[in-house]
């Protein structure tokens, strides 16, 4: 048997891998969560300890009529020792109680269509310790608040007293979000399998909620909007990571942490680059400083806007991190058709009226309704309208509008929350952060959204095409790939690029 399939000191159990500790396999056994653990411990990065119950696991709780294993409620105990043994905490109680979060992780990233718990281990118990050792009961309390709410909303009941039930009902919970319907239709959306399961991750928790010097955000090697070599982000202090990636809070940018914390803002930069060539490809990093001390939770290859994947494709290839075909790879047919979008007319421009203001999602210059209900926008878009989803925030269950409509506009989040992120994925014009009531009350009226500039006007406008002959990182692309399939010299990159996929599929 392979090493780190073996029951281990650590944890007693070859599907529950210790970490620091184990060498996984790949991504297929442990996730994309805990495999990017595993590489940044091993890179030297700051990442709390954790341990990981392994894909084949899900397999087995749905098999078995979404039941835990008997094998795996009677390890978990072991594993908690390990991970007591590694932080000098106590999970449930003693005079530094050990909280812990518990987050899924496929082998594919599918950003949000999952649950995470944060905060378990919680009781009346931990309250008062953890207040008392903080000197601020207000801290602890708030903690409390947190995970009661968020216990309650993804596992459907109350929290147990007992914070072992806590740690089953939340497994339990992870595992059965992999069925869930978002996660279902983002896999078939995506054409991605439907047998790879979830792994779940327990993972010691620092608190970015703990105080002044304490936050949470989500950064980018470089900009995941236009491709720019800029790292790209936002920071919320005194927030937990859930805050910044739901969108419910509008964070600050990278620049409020670098002002407020500059040798943390400092180590996170020099961090997102040694990523960033370890996995030859832009990072996306959550992060949390807790009482000034930075820890990196995940990291993953960043999804993208098409012109900023047609940008950082020939970037890295100049840069020598991948090579030309691999730059080639990383850019479709598709995506080489989003980045020649049309713009607003400048003669249009002149006279608009602007009704609404936010931040750059995804690009993209669309017309179309303004229509509020989800449910609605979907079936009206399916019919064939032009419909622009407005959302005072969206959550995960919004995705299957998302996929279908023509923009989306969100009164609250930040250009990292999850409709951020996914609109980038789908390619779908988007607004975020336009304010409070200031979508919402516009009703169901025409307007026209120009996403780059983050604004919304009133109206249909006069939108005109690009030029393709404009855009020099898609003529180099070009000559790579008719210098590669010795192509005719009018071969469009987007053909180019079909065959080059076609024939990889032979």
């Amino acid at each position: 048997m392979n090493a780190a399939l073996q029951s281990s000191v650590e944890t007693g159990h070859p599907s529950i891998l210790a970490l620091p500790g184990h060498h996984p396999t790949g991504r297929e056994q442990v996730g994309g969560k805990a495999w990017s653990v595993y590489s940044m411990q091993k890179l030297g990065i700051p990442v709390p300890p954790a341990f990981v119950i392994s894909t084949e696991v899900c397999a087995r709780y749905e098999a078995a009529g979404n039941q835990l294993p008997q094998d795996i409620i009677d390890a978990l105990p072991q594993a908690l020792q390990w991970l007591e043994s590694q932080t000098s905490k106590t999970f449930g109680g003693g005079d530094n109680p050990l909280l812990v979060s518990v987050r899924s992780g496929a082998a594919i990233s599918m950003p949000g269509m999952m649950d995470t718990i944060l905060n378990l281990g919680m009781t009346d118990a931990v309250q008062t310790t953890l207040g008392k050792r903080t000197g601020s009961p207000e801290f602890a309390a708030d903690v409390r608040e947190r995970f009661t709410e968020h216990y309650q909303a993804i596992v459907g009941k109350a929290a147990p007293a007992d914070p072992l039930e806590q740690l089953h009902g939340a497994i339990e919970a992870v595992l059965q979000s992999w069925q869930s319907q978002r996660a279902r239709d983002y896999r078939r959306d995506r054409g991605l399998p439907e047998s790879g399961g979830t792994a779940v991750t327990i993972q010691a928790m620092v608190f970015g909620n703990l105080g002044e010097r304490s936050g949470t955000g989500v950064m980018f090697s470089r900009d995941p909007v236009n491709g720019s070599p800029t790292p790209y982000g936002e920071w919320l202090p005194r927030g937990q990571g859930e805050d910044v990636v739901s969108g419910r809070m509008t964070p600050q940018s990278l620049d409020a942490l670098a002002e407020q914390q500059p040798e943390a803002h400092a180590a996170l930069l020099k961090m997102s680059d040694t990523l960033e060539r370890a996995g030859r490809d832009v990072q996306d990093i959550e992060f949390t400083i807790e009482a000034g001390r930075l820890w990196l939770l995940q990291t993953r290859s960043a999804k993208r806007t098409p012109a900023a994947a047609v940008r950082l494709a020939v970037a890295l290839a100049e840069e020598g991190l991948i090579t030309r075909s691999e730059a080639l790879d990383r850019v479709t047919a598709e995506q080489v058709g989003q980045v020649l979008q049309p713009h607003v007319a400048p003669e249009a421009l002149r006279s608009a009226k602007v009704l609404a203001t936010g931040k750059l999602a995804c690009p993209g210059v669309i017309a179309g309704l303004l229509v509020s209900d989800v449910d609605e926008a979907e079936q009206r878009a399916l019919e064939g309208e032009s419909i622009i989803l407005t959302r005072h925030t969206t959550n995960p269950d919004d995705v299957h509008a998302m996929s279908v409509v023509a923009g989306v506009l969100t009164e609250l989040g930040g250009a990292t929350s999850h409709a951020a992120v996914v609109s980038r994925e789908i390619g779908v014009p988007c607004i975020v952060g336009c304010g409070q009531d200031q979508l919402l009350p516009l009703g169901e009226r025409w307007v026209t959204i120009d996403a780059e500039r983050g604004e919304v006007y009133e109206g249909r406008l006069e939108i005109i095409d690009a030029n393709a002959g404009e855009h020099a990182d898609l003529q180099r692309l070009t000559d790579w790939a008719r210098a590669e399939s010795r192509a005719s010299d009018d071969a469009p990159l987007a053909q180019l690029l079909q065959s080059r996929k076609a024939s990889a599929a032979d």
